[in-house]
């Protein structure tokens, strides 16, 4: 295949999935191959929102819209214009994938195939049923991937590269088992927001979407604020207060009731609105329904932290902070050339 057939089967499968961001999906008469897919794909939105209590159907479509937005043929152009991909000796790619939110491990499975290699996926068991689906309906309008990609539950073998993702403690398995073949391995990671009480209520109101969009559960959740001084939170409560809806969950509220029992044994102090806490803390990763704050004073002790901790971080939230902060409410809706980890995926692949 070339690199523009790889490109346009993209953009078909992101025309595809805009069939399915809306509240109720919207079937086009354009799309090809929607006699076989289009009811299929439903179901196993339907099937993966049974298996997983985290993935709603609300968050099923935020995460299928965010990618039908970004497989057009303006934001592939983009991306791949600033390298040089040749065909050439095609490698096969081992992805492990977590699954703490839909469709999380897409970036590294879309990449290893723009660069014309092979791809070998294990999934989590947390997020089994879109990314098969979405693999078959691609080698379906595009059959040159026939026999590129295949998923296993089994150990891998027979891969030359990996890229895998998990938590600290699993990276160090990662790191060693892995240790013969070119890898990148990504470690937890968490996001922050750094308020200066200058914000708009459009700011934390959307600062809302970056910590509670997913229940706050991936590395791009902001799970920590940096905040001046005597900073008053009442602006912030009433900004996020439209996620209320969240103690409505059964999941959510679980862990809501949890930690606030385990904050109100252990005498901690925290401010509590009914459905979501702020708790001072130094760690930067805080519990589902928890967000951790630290007061600073000054800017520039905030920016040492930050850079101190840069090996944690994923995403910082602010205005005018620094040149690679990310706007309010932007951090669930990356651009294609925004990697994890601020590792170059595409720049690996096409030196293994």
């Amino acid at each position: 295949m070339t690199l523009t057939e790889r490109k346009n089967a993209f953009i078909s499968l992101g025309n595809f999935i805009s069939q399915f961001v809306d509240k109720t999906p919207l079937k086009k008469e354009h799309i090809p191959y929607n006699e076989l897919f289009f009811e299929g794909f439903l179901h196993q939105m339907k099937l993966a929102e049974e298996h997983n209590g985290w993935f709603t159907r609300e968050n099923i479509q935020f995460a299928l819209k965010s990618w039908s937005e970004a497989l057009t043929e303006s934001n592939l152009n983009q991306w791949i214009s600033k390298y040089t991909i040749e065909n050439r000796n095609p490698k096969t790619v081992a992805i492990i994938m977590a699954g703490n939110i839909p469709l999380v491990g897409f970036h590294d499975f879309l990449s290893v195939l723009i660069t014309g290699h092979r791809v070998l996926v294990k999934q989590s068991s947390k997020d089994k049923q879109l990314l098969p689906f979405l693999a078959k309906y691609l080698e379906h309008s595009a059959p040159g991937f026939k026999g590129k990609i295949n998923f296993t539950n089994e150990t891998l073998e027979n891969f030359d590269a990996i890229i895998a993702t998990g938590s600290d403690n699993t990276a160090r398995y990662f790191d060693y088992y892995f240790k013969t073949k070119p890898h990148i391995i990504r470690k937890n990671r968490n996001s922050v927001a750094i308020l200066t009480g200058n914000e708009s209520e459009e700011q934390l109101i959307a600062l809302g979407e970056d910590i509670f969009r997913y229940y706050g559960l991936g590395c791009r959740n902001v799970s920590k604020l940096y905040v001046p001084k005597e900073y008053n939170f009442d602006q912030f409560y009433k900004a996020v207060y439209p996620w209320h809806h969240l103690v409505d969950k059964q999941k959510y509220a679980n862990n809501y009731d949890y930690n606030k029992a385990v904050y109100l044994m252990s005498e901690f102090d925290f401010l509590d609105n009914g459905f979501f806490m702020l708790k001072e803390d130094k760690n930067l990763s805080s519990p589902i329904a928890t967000c951790f704050f630290e007061y600073y004073n000054s800017l520039e002790e905030v920016k040492h932290k930050i850079e101190k901790e840069s090996g944690s971080i994923q995403c910082v939230v602010a205005q005018g902070f620094s040149k690679r902060e990310i706007a309010h409410g932007k951090t669930q809706q990356p651009q294609l050339w925004e990697y994890a980890d601020n590792k170059d995926t595409v720049d690996f692949l096409l030196k293994i």
